[in-house]
């Protein structure tokens, strides 16, 4: 079991991945249909698929169709994967966290991306989940967003939640060799699983697909302006830092870039600005570069790309920055019409944005 608090890694073949998944559809696994506080595996996501199998809808319809997409590709001899796939738990400990006011290290490098997705031109790369405290989120329930999408393009990601207990805010899950079963479309309701698919990504030297994903949960906020607080952002760039830091004996010149975009914000009520600086320190201080995809807003991703080119003009600092955006909650919470954090950054640093 990845259980919290321990840095713990588990590799599986996909045959042995796809038999647990059947038992999960026929709901055979015991004890794991309460996530009643006290039972036995409350602390961790359910696994059985009774839920998905109990609420006909739409949604139900489609997570289905890319399911039975996934035991047809796994069960035919000709299709059957032989590889390998690495689910593992990563735990900082409290001295292994930045100290953000004094970090010195200057933005890495950023590529704002209007169009395109994580998993297709986010290929070769370090590919963000946006993910729930309990992995998987609600994808054996009606939940169909960006996390709840992976885990059904890539059936495989749904085992770690018969193994994952809930994540704590200095952790993650890395998922290396995942495969992708089914071509799909849209989001939420316009959600469509079209076809079957065939993955030909290429496998490393233990046999694993060159995909790995990273799992980081963001804070739900239930009013967007408990966001601008230090104990807040502190959480949510320790949770990018972890997610985002790489192994210590590969050397950085090899480590890929990480693809993301709008991390907890939608549902989740984050600010997106807010939550692209806080993933530009975290990958700076990881030195590692970002491709961001602001899937089709082009306000955002014009306005992204203009602040990033002040920080980086003004060589600030990912203390600098920090100590910034802890003026930026004064501000917030002293005045009643408050301007974008990105206006008041480059006010802050004498240049009107009209300048840019």
């Amino acid at each position: 079991m990845l259980r919290q608090n321990q840095s713990h890694a588990i590799t599986m073949s996909q045959e042995q991945i796809a038999c647990l998944l059947a038992n999960a559809f026929f709901c055979t696994f015991p004890h794991r249909n309460t996530t009643q506080p006290g039972s036995e595996y409350s602390n961790f996501p359910t696994i059985n698929f009774s839920s998905l199998l109990s609420n006909v809808s739409p949604r139900t319809v489609q997570k289905l169709k890319a399911i039975f997409y996934y035991f047809n590709t796994v069960t035919e001899e000709a299709t059957k994967p032989k590889g390998l796939v690495t689910f593992e738990r990563i735990c900082l400990s409290p001295s292994e966290f930045p100290n953000w006011s004094k970090q010195k290290e200057n933005m890495t490098n950023l590529h704002v991306y209007l169009n395109g997705f994580i998993e297709k031109e986010g290929q070769g790369m370090l590919q963000v989940d946006f993910a729930s405290k309990m992995i998987g989120g609600g994808v054996l329930n009606q939940g169909l967003v960006q996390e709840e999408i992976r885990f059904i393009q890539c059936p495989e990601l749904i085992v770690a939640r018969l193994f994952t207990e809930k994540l704590g805010d200095n952790e993650c899950l890395k998922i290396t060799g995942a495969q992708v079963y089914s071509n799909t479309t849209g989001y939420s309701d316009s959600f469509q699983c079209n076809s079957p698919h065939t993955d030909s990504t290429q496998r490393d030297e233990w046999k694993r697909r060159y995909c790995q994903i990273v799992a980081i949960d963001a804070i739900k906020f239930d009013d967007p302006r408990q966001q601008y607080s230090e104990k807040n952002i502190k959480r949510e760039l320790l949770k990018a830092y972890v997610g985002f830091k790489g192994d210590p004996q590969i050397p950085t010149d090899y480590t890929p870039a990480i693809a993301t975009g709008n991390w907890g914000c939608g549902a989740f009520k984050g600010d997106p600005m807010l939550k692209a600086l806080i993933q530009m320190m975290a990958a700076a201080v990881a030195q590692r570069d970002l491709a961001y995809f602001t899937f089709g807003n082009k306000k955002q991703a014009e306005d992204l790309k203009r602040t990033y080119k002040l920080l980086k003009s003004h060589k600030v600092t990912v203390g600098k920055l920090y100590n910034l955006l802890l003026d930026y909650c004064k501000h917030q919470h002293h005045h009643h019409h408050v301007k974008s954090v990105s206006d008041y950054i480059s006010e802050n640093m004498g240049v009107h944005s009209s300048q840019l």
